[in-house]
């Protein structure tokens, strides 16, 4: 199987994960120095982004990873595409589409997340030329 292959069935193995809040296969998945950068630009270390699952205060009812490119380095691999999810976080609608990256190492033959980094998709900002995506 390629790396891409690889590195898009683990995404799907993640995303059901999280949708399960499995904590444990969560914490499987991730490396010990796992960073997530959220939309809003908080940082969560692993117990940080577990925890939010383990007391309830983070329940994700769907959660779409679709989209992805994904390009390996030898035993990194970068996925990019979008998450669409349906949350509650603390009871408050946490729903959304996110431009997503992923950054993943190969460890013992397994593909394991070192990094999540998440940005809202939305329109240009208000100072972009017409026409300017950025």
């Amino acid at each position: 199987m390629s790396t891409e292959e690889q590195v898009r069935e683990f995404g799907r193995v993640w995303a059901a994960a999280e949708e399960r809040g499995d904590t444990e296969v969560l914490a499987g998945l991730t490396v010990e120095g796992f960073r997530l950068v959220g939309p809003l630009g908080f940082v969560l270390d692993r117990d940080q982004w577990l925890a939010r699952y383990r007391s309830g205060a983070l329940v994700t009812e769907k959660l779409d990873w679709a989209e992805v490119e994904v390009r390996g380095f030898g035993d990194t691999a970068i996925a990019i595409g979008v998450h669409d999810q349906i949350a509650r976080h603390q009871g408050t609608p946490a729903n959304g589409r996110f431009r997503a990256t992923h950054v993943l190492v190969r460890e013992d033959d397994h593909w394991r997340l070192a990094g999540i980094h998440l940005s809202a998709i939305g329109g240009p900002p208000p100072f972009a030329p017409a026409g300017d995506p950025r």
